[in-house]
Order: C-alpha cells, then structure tokens, then sequence
C-alpha cells in the first residue's frame, strides 16, 4: 500500500492503533513449557492473557516449588502471570548435583526463561528465598524489569537468624530448650527438635491449613536435599553453603517501584522488613495481618489484593 495516500486522520489512528497493541505480554499465551538450562530442564507456566505487564513469580526454598503462587490466579483478570519452577525441584529436572547450586546458576535459570519466553518489560515478584534471587536478578540484568515484589523477604542470613532467635524467645520453655539441645548436640532429627520445629512452623511460617488451587493437579514435590545442602534442616537453622550469605548493599541499588510485604506473625519479622524497605528510595510496604510466612495461605484475600493494588497504581488505575 502507498502510504501516501492515507489520509491523514486515518494515519493518525493507524498509529495510535499500532502503540496500543504493543503490550508488554504481546505475544504471551497460557501454556506450560520447558526451557533448557544448564544441568537441564525448568518448568514454567504462563497463567492468564491479560493485556498488562506480566508478573513473573519466583518461590521459596531453595528446594521449593511454585505451587503456592496458583493461589495468585486471580490477578490474570489484568495480567499474565508465569509460574517457575527452580531446577532440581518441582516439575522440573531433578537433581542433586551441588555444582548446580550456587546463586548464580539460580539467577541464571531466570534469565533464560525471560529470554525463551521473549519478555521485554515484567513485574518481579519473590517470595522468602525467592526475594534474594529475584534482588540478585535485579541487580544482575535490571533492564526490563518494571517494579519489584518482595514478599517476606530474605537478604541477610544473619539477620535472618537474629530474627529467629527473637520469635524462639516468645515459645514454651519445653520448646526452647529442645531446640538449644538439638542445636548443641546436632541432633537434628531427634523427637523433641522436631516437634519444636513443628511448633515454631505452627507460629510463624504457616498459621492456617494449606489452601490448594484447583489449577494444581500435578504432583510437584519439593526437594529437600537442595534445602539441606543450601540453607540447613529447619527455618531457623542455617547451616549450608547461605550460612553466611549477605546481599543487603544491594537494596540500595534498586531504581524501580518496589513493594515488601510480611505477615503480621512472619519469620521475615515487620521490624526487619521496615529496614529493608528504609534502604530502597521511595518503597512501600504493607503487612498481611494474622499471617505467618505463608502469607498467601493464611491472608490470600489481602496478601492478593495489596499485591493488585500496587501495580493498579503503578499503571495509573
């Protein structure tokens, strides 16, 4: 066609035409896949064809998987949103190979989903060990990446640790005590410890019963030895290769909106969070009230709706 003879109000809606189809998910369509990395295949899945920048989810662990965030269906009504699973766990590759295991093969992993899925601009969401690798992303390869979501979140092991220190302190004496003991002796698999992580978990990580999505149908198991060898045997242990892991400077690097939340009763204790959110020009943060570390299990309605809230406001609504 000659361009010259479009009229030129016609040219002009032409070209408005053209910029509102270019939304950031053009492009991006519900499915599931894999996508080759090194040491082998992760699993994702694109939820939803909403025609506003697509959130992509990283989940806890290491060790996890992502089944929790299908309780986050809901925000697909605006928005794709893509569900991950880290390699070694899940519905991708397993594994248990320790070469594998460092942070920047992780950072890696998300990489190179972003690249085979074609994304130009995303939303990034963590969630616990999730909030340090999409911080180590960010700082990594910041282009494209239009806000950030921090959802009880982890940087710091120590800190990490301190906190856990100050919720035992607020436990039965009973419980308390088995957990120096066990600590002492290292007798982490005794009676007495478990039961005191079982406590613990009751407290602060999940406080209600686990909410199951009915788009989660497939058996995606987590894997504990990542979780051992990375992290220890209980939330309040560290004692693997992030024993003395630190990426707080980090926060200040930050130049996007940034959103962190935490439960009223979370591991990632409100007062931590608070600190966090100081280091990063202009962050929010809200806190899910009557939640643990689970948050989307034990307050999915707020946990959800502060999370839409957020990025109506970023995109003007």
């Amino acid at each position: 066609m000659n361009k010259s003879k479009i009229p030129g109000y016609l040219s002009i809606f032409f070209i408005a035409g053209l910029i509102n189809c270019q939304t950031p998910s053009l492009g991006l369509k519900s499915g599931e896949g894999y996508v080759d990395v090194k040491g082998g295949k992760i699993w994702y899945r694109v939820l939803g064809e909403g025609n506003q920048t697509p959130l992509l989810m990283l989940h806890g662990g290491p060790g996890g998987t992502s089944r929790s965030f299908y309780l986050f269906e809901p925000l697909t009504a605006d928005r794709p949103i893509i569900l991950m699973d880290q390699l070694g766990s899940g519905r991708s590759d397993q594994h248990e190979d320790t070469t594998l295991l460092t942070v920047d093969n992780f950072v890696e992993q998300v990489a190179a989903l972003r690249i085979s899925l074609g994304l130009k601009e995303f939303y990034l969401h963590g969630h616990s060990w999730g909030t340090a690798l999409a911080l180590e992303y960010y700082d990594k390869y910041p282009d494209g990446v239009k806000a950030i979501i921090f959802n009880s979140p982890y940087f710091n092991t120590a800190l990490w640790e301190s906190d856990a220190d100050t919720l035992i302190s607020t436990l039965p004496d009973s419980i308390q005590m088995a957990i120096r003991v066990g600590e002492e002796t290292q007798e982490f698999t005794s009676f007495s410890y478990l039961q005191a992580d079982t406590v613990f978990s009751k407290n602060f990580g999940r406080r209600k019963e686990k909410l199951v999505s009915p788009l989660d149908t497939v058996e995606a198991p987590r894997n504990n030895f990542i979780y051992n060898y990375m992290w220890g045997p209980t939330e309040f242990t560290a004692t693997g290769t992030l024993k003395n892991y630190d990426n707080m400077e980090s926060l200040e690097r930050i130049e996007v909106p940034t959103l962190f939340i935490t439960g009223e009763y979370d591991e990632a204790r409100p007062k931590t969070v608070s600190y966090f959110q100081s280091l990063v020009p202009n962050a929010q943060m809200e806190v899910v009230e009557g939640a643990g570390h689970g948050t989307m299990h034990d307050n999915l309605e707020q946990n959800t709706g502060i999370i839409k809230k957020f990025l109506n406001q970023l995109e003007g609504k």
